[in-house]
């Protein structure tokens, strides 16, 4: 049968897969959205990706649509029809179908659920992380609410393509006063100079990463040094090392920025730690 997708309470062809010209995802990017990794078909951080859903549901305003323990249901037979041991699974809430008009509608609709599976080759991802890989600074340019995992990227989809074109992996965005915020779709971090772990704190208007919470635990049980305070270009181009986070990307090594060299323009020790570690621990405890 090929790649199946959930969409609206029916599996169908990933190639049939719609939703309708009216449903205010579409037309408004009025709606949230979570990914998973998948190891051994089962969910890494479980827990953290339902709750964030639940906060971004509420934040928006969007009705829950099925509890949490007939989502997961739901979510394994996604990953089952598409026969996904290693990989993502994307899930997408919408506001639901209703004629055009910018307030939600009155009264409520059904949300829209749409939910799909891929595939992810984990010897690449890992032969990847031991090369590194470049980011690319860009102005912050997103709205004032990043802290709710909304469909509305195309700020995200403007700085990976810049990205791209640069021969980077990843956009860091950097506020007007020069400090990085995150990732296009990670969060950022470095070993300042000092030797000490920082990223930004998440009062500060970035995504509550899911993988990132993962990693600070790890950093407690390992004593590392951790300070949650934003970083500027310069302090990353004078830094030890780099990596940023994410479901997609895990725990994945940054070695140069703009062109330019961190550290020795290699994989730092901390996150090849951290990456097998949080790999070990996802695969133990995935649900």
């Amino acid at each position: 049968m090929g790649r199946v997708a959930y969409v609206n309470g029916r599996f169908v062809r990933h190639a049939d897969a719609a939703v309708h010209i009216e449903d205010r995802g579409f037309q408004f990017a009025d709606g949230v959205y979570e990914v998973w990794a998948v190891f051994d078909g089962r969910l890494a951080d479980s827990a953290g990706h339902f709750a964030r859903l639940r906060r971004s549901l509420g934040e928006l305003r969007i009705a829950v649509p099925m509890s949490d323990a007939a989502l997961k249901i739901v979510l394994a037979e996604t990953l089952r029809r598409n026969r996904i041991r290693d990989g993502l699974v994307y899930l997408q809430v919408n506001r639901g179908v209703a004629s055009r008009d910018h307030a939600f509608p009155d009264p409520p609709v059904p949300p829209s659920v749409v939910i799909t599976a891929k595939s992810v080759d984990l010897a690449a991802g890992e032969a990847r992380a031991a090369r590194g890989v470049g980011v690319v600074s860009l102005a912050e340019n997103r709205w004032g609410r990043c802290d709710i995992k909304t469909v509305g990227l195309l700020p995200n989809v403007l700085a990976k393509q810049a990205a791209r074109e640069a021969g980077a992996a990843e956009a860091w965005f950097v506020d007007d006063l020069g400090l990085v915020t995150e990732g296009a779709s990670s969060n950022a971090w470095i070993v300042d100079a000092e030797g000490v772990l920082r990223t930004r704190d998440v009062q500060a208007n970035i995504l509550r990463g899911v993988t990132r919470n993962s990693i600070l635990g790890l950093v407690a049980e390992l004593g590392l040094r951790l300070d949650e305070r934003p970083f500027t270009l310069d302090e990353v181009r004078s830094a030890r090392e780099a990596f940023i986070t994410g479901a997609g990307s895990l725990v994945l090594p940054v070695v140069r920025i703009d062109g330019v060299g961190i550290g020795d323009g290699q994989p730092g020790p901390v996150a090849k730690r951290l990456r097998g570690l949080y790999i070990s621990e996802a695969q133990r405890s995935a649900a």
